[in-house]
């Protein structure tokens, strides 16, 4: 079975938006909205064949900018357990052990019922075993080290975060704008 590679769209200012499917890009392509692209070549893609026997192809790069409004990605970032998951890098940030995807939870360092908040920087990656011990109580209370900080990523972090099959090149477009988190290492090797 084949990968489900994604392009990398990015607004005219060249700013990330999303991932694109290549149907999505072949779309765009077509429509004449791709302003300018880096990265290789690709994605082929093969149409119909014409009246003249002649099959269109399209060649797609990795990474395109495309025409349209210049997006404001301030918001925060979509907050779901796979990517907490992965900004965590699967690893129970209390005893620093690594877990599947089934066997970790979403903690909440200072609790809900204390007033904490469901956001990025205020939820960490936890083994279930964890979790439970930790109960409703702050890592203080529960004698309980914190491995790392979290913190909300930014839109080129989420974007590493939302797509399990990043191409070289759209990695390091994307790393060269990662934050300068010591967190971060663990991912880029």
């Amino acid at each position: 079975m084949e990968t489900a590679h994604k392009i990398l769209k990015l607004d005219k200012s060249g700013k990330p938006v999303r991932w694109l499917t290549t149907e999505e890009a072949v779309i765009l392509h077509v429509k004449q909205q791709v302003l300018w692209s880096i990265g290789e070549k690709t994605f082929v893609m093969r149409g119909g064949i014409s009246r003249t026997g002649q099959r269109s192809i399209i060649y797609l790069p990795s990474i395109m900018a495309v025409d349209g409004k210049v997006q404001d990605k301030s918001n925060a970032p979509p907050l779901k357990n796979i990517y907490l998951f992965r900004r965590d890098y699967f690893m129970c940030m209390y005893c620093g052990k690594q877990f599947g995807y089934s066997d970790l939870s979403r903690d909440h360092v200072k609790p809900r019922c204390l007033g904490g908040k469901d956001h990025w920087t205020n939820v960490v990656t936890a083994c279930k075993r964890c979790n439970m011990r930790k109960g409703n109580k702050t890592p203080e209370e529960a004698d309980m080290e914190l491995l790392a900080v979290p913190f909300q990523p930014n839109i080129y972090e989420f974007l590493y975060l939302a797509n399990h099959h990043v191409l070289a090149d759209q990695m390091e477009f994307l790393r060269n704008r990662f934050s300068n988190r010591p967190h971060w290492e663990m991912f880029v090797h």
